[in-house]
């Protein structure tokens, strides 16, 4: 059915086998196709200026702390928009707003080509960094929309690729600025290359993409999502992987030039490595939280990142850049399989939350997508705030010791409280035994009082 403003998809039933063999996963994976799209441009939007501020040199009378606070702002607001960007899907139409949302991009790429020159006021740039931030809220709005297209057996996969293919936003566009800065060219060279890639994918979307009506004019599942405890628990565990990813991918380069005393171009050949593999890996870590329960994987990877953290400090203190930009590149690529495992786990807790209200078949699927859609959105955006932290923490360990280490040690902490809610929420045993099996739950909203805790060693 063809409305104004959009194609319409009346009935989607991914969970029916037969409908998701003849109809439904050919429409999905050309929807995620288009989606990784335009989800890539926004995130290397998004994360321009990690790379612009290498470019800008003693001539622009910026201080490494000024850089870090611009970068801070920068994922601010990319955290902040995250939230409209999740109503945005059930209010317009998944395709609808990839539409907008990809060419709204314009507006901080246009603004930053006119502005990027020596004499230009800090608090201008700050301005225009803000704009930057829209980016990060293609994210959003893209896992959003693609969580309801995919059956719950292929979620960690989809969205791990989804939103993998996003991520690698980030070393792409450093990939372009390392060629820009080799052949001499300035940051407006670099900026002048994604204006049209940005109209590109925003045509793209409007062609191929379709909107699902099953998740319109849904607003009020945020509101349901937001008060359950579960969103904020998970949100918790995204600032430590995401907000890793997001705060690395946005500091790396800086902590080479400032603690190393690399020069841009050689900060450059290190730093699109660790985002690269980090972004590559997410599909996996959806794919081993499909196969082995996505709080195994996530649990894990909070003891190998504690431990690569540590190695961090050490090498920090020992002055060994290849130590150092090793277990920085082990640290992205870990930040990306914990990214893949923890979006898995949501759909699949909020699944047990509906068989705990005794739903089945299509009520529960419903349920459960409705709720998780909404809550990807608020956790993104709260996981995205763990990048500001990082920014925050390596300016404020700059200004006080003049190197990161204090900032990592403060990472190692949290990573440490991460592993110990993971493992306290969601894989330890319950004290009495579930009636209905492992996948099960008791509510407290719903007065359920046979199960004294929640068990969530599948999801």
């Amino acid at each position: 059915m063809r409305v104004p403003g959009g194609r319409w998809i009346q009935h989607w039933d991914p969970e029916d086998e037969t409908f998701w063999q003849e109809t439904g996963e050919p429409i999905a994976r050309r929807n995620l196709f288009f989606s990784v799209l335009s989800e890539h441009i926004g995130f290397s939007v998004w994360t321009l200026w990690s790379v612009l501020v290498l470019f800008m040199g003693p001539e622009y009378g910026l201080t490494p702390a000024d850089k870090f606070l611009l970068t801070s702002v920068v994922t601010l607001v990319g955290a902040v928009v995250r939230v409209p960007y999740t109503f945005a899907v059930a209010v317009f139409g998944g395709r609808n707003w990839t539409v907008v949302s990809a060419g709204l991009l314009l507006v901080p790429t246009v603004a930053a080509f006119a502005v990027m020159e020596p004499g230009t006021s800090f608090s201008t740039f700050l301005l225009v960094g803000l704009l930057a931030g829209i980016g990060g809220g293609n994210f959003a709005s893209s896992m959003t929309n693609i969580n309801a297209y995919f059956p719950m057996r292929k979620k960690g996969w989809a969205l791990g690729l989804n939103a993998g293919g996003g991520n690698i936003g980030v070393p792409v566009i450093q990939l372009v600025a390392l060629a820009v800065i080799g052949a001499g060219g300035g940051p407006r060279v670099l900026l002048g290359l994604y204006i049209p890639l940005i109209l590109v994918a925003a045509v793209l979307a409007a062609r191929h993409m379709d909107n699902l009506s099953s998740v319109r004019n849904d607003t009020g599942a945020a509101k349901d999502a937001a008060r359950d405890a579960h969103t904020w628990i998970m949100s918790v565990l995204y600032i430590g992987t995401f907000g890793s990813f997001i705060g690395y991918s946005f500091a790396f380069g800086q902590v080479l030039t400032t603690q190393f005393g690399r020069t841009p171009l050689q900060a450059a050949y290190l730093t699109f490595v660790g985002p690269l593999l980090g972004s590559l890996i997410r599909p996996l870590g959806g794919r081993l939280a499909d196969r082995y329960g996505g709080a195994r994987i996530t649990l894990g990877t909070f003891v190998a990142m504690a431990a690569a953290t540590a190695v961090l400090v050490a090498a920090g203190m020992a002055k060994s850049l290849p130590l150092f930009v090793a277990a920085f590149v082990v640290l992205f690529v870990l930040s990306g399989l914990g990214n893949g495992s923890t979006f898995k786990m949501i759909p699949g807790i909020f699944q047990n939350k509906a068989l705990a209200r005794g739903l089945t078949g299509e009520e529960a699927v419903a349920y459960g997508r409705r709720l998780s859609g909404a809550s990807m959105g608020l956790i993104g955006a709260v996981g995205a705030l763990g990048g500001v932290a990082i920014n925050l923490a390596f300016r404020q360990s700059f200004l006080s010791v003049g190197s990161g280490t204090g900032a990592f040690v403060a990472f190692l902490a949290y990573y440490a409280v991460c592993f110990a809610v993971t493992w306290a929420v969601y894989l330890r045993r319950p004290a009495v035994p579930m009636p209905h099996g492992p996948a099960d739950e008791a509510d407290p909203a719903d007065g359920a009082e046979t199960r004294d805790r929640l068990g969530y060693a599948q999801v």
